[in-house]
């Protein structure tokens, strides 16, 4: 049998509503929401382990190095064949982006969490929990790097986003579609990951910020944001890359003081580009000096900037870093693609 360590970190899934608070709170720890998973130890061995029960929009960068620490850890570990991280769903698509980054290990790494908390009716976090524990126990997940599994999908970690606040099927790869799926207790893998960035670091730049762009907006916010004096400023753009001429006019003066400025869309889906050259459009900040994104969303950008200052890497190493990777493409109308490999 496979051997699995899970780090519970807290989240939905450890919640139930106190009345006195109003609301529902971090209640359960690991071995609590273990036992509302029937089954789940004939998955794997599971080796628990508590890391606090902090909601997800809590955490720091601080935090999220000194878990990937402990994922490192477990990944070195001989006898672990798996690693499960159990979080709040708020920001798993930027936790997860960042431990796909900074983690190189062969031991798959999946992160799950719940849409419902373990006081609702039918709760979602111990499908969840057991679905990600067969994840992170097979084969054919080896060397994919980081996955989010939710609703018995999954998907890599720099393609994810939570497309709605509640609902079950929330997490989406919508450039690429998921990597695959759970189905009767088996992992099944619907297409190869491919390439992915990875950077060595355990600091963030401190500071950087992210704007969405709207329209009839002038560049007053990109300069009081400039004011500030923060390391980079990741602009969501509307569109394929387009904004008020003011915009880009703000974001030509906070480079020329030595900002870091990267341009993403505010779309779901898709990227911002060089497409359009009217003043504004994407051409115009591009020869501002602005980088771009590739398909990373805002968060994501946000997520490899930082991480990317504070590795101290130079402007020619942050736009391969942010750039999508060599063979990472979107799939457009995709169709159906037959299972390529499985494993229990």
């Amino acid at each position: 049998m496979s051997r699995v360590a899970v780090l519970f970190t807290g989240g939905t899934i450890s919640m139930v509503v106190d009345p006195a608070a109003g609301g529902k709170v971090p209640t359960l720890d690991g071995a609590a929401i273990l036992a509302r998973a029937p089954g789940i130890e004939h998955i794997a061995d599971l080796v628990p382990i508590d890391l606090g029960r902090t909601p997800a929009s809590h955490f720091s960068f601080a935090k999220l190095f000194e878990i990937a620490g402990e994922i490192r850890r477990c990944q070195t570990d001989p006898s672990v064949d798996g690693v499960v991280v159990v979080q709040g769903t708020d920001v798993i698509e930027e936790t997860a982006f960042l431990w796909d980054l900074v983690l190189d290990g062969q031991v798959p790494v999946i992160v799950t969490g719940a849409m419902r908390a373990a006081s609702d009716p039918n709760d979602d976090g111990p499908d969840n929990l057991r679905n990600a524990v067969r994840c992170a126990a097979s084969p054919a997940l080896r060397g994919a790097g980081v996955q989010v599994v939710l609703d018995a999908t999954i998907n890599p970690a720099d393609g994810v986003t939570k497309t709605h606040a509640g609902a079950l099927d929330a997490f989406q790869c919508l450039d690429t579609g998921p990597l695959g799926r759970v189905a009767d207790g088996r992992v099944i893998l619907e297409r190869t990951r491919g390439s992915r960035r990875s950077l060595a670091t355990d600091h963030a730049a401190a500071g950087v910020l992210l704007l969405t762009a709207h329209v009839a907006m002038d560049g007053a916010l990109l300069d009081a944001a400039a004011a500030l004096q923060p390391p980079g400023i990741v602009v969501e753009a509307t569109g394929a890359g387009n904004t008020s001429a003011a915009l880009v006019e703000a974001a030509g003066r906070a480079i020329e003081q030595g900002i870091v400025v990267v341009l993403t869309t505010r779309c779901p889906a898709g990227a911002a580009s060089a497409a359009y050259a009217f003043p504004g459009g994407g051409a115009t900040w591009i020869r501002a000096g602005a980088l771009l994104a590739g398909h990373l969303s805002g968060p994501k950008a946000r997520i490899a900037l930082a991480l990317g200052l504070g590795a101290g890497l130079d402007r020619a190493a942050l736009t391969e870093l942010l750039a999508d990777p060599p063979g990472w493409g979107p799939v457009i109308g995709r169709a159906p693609v037959p299972p390529v490999s499985g494993a229990d």
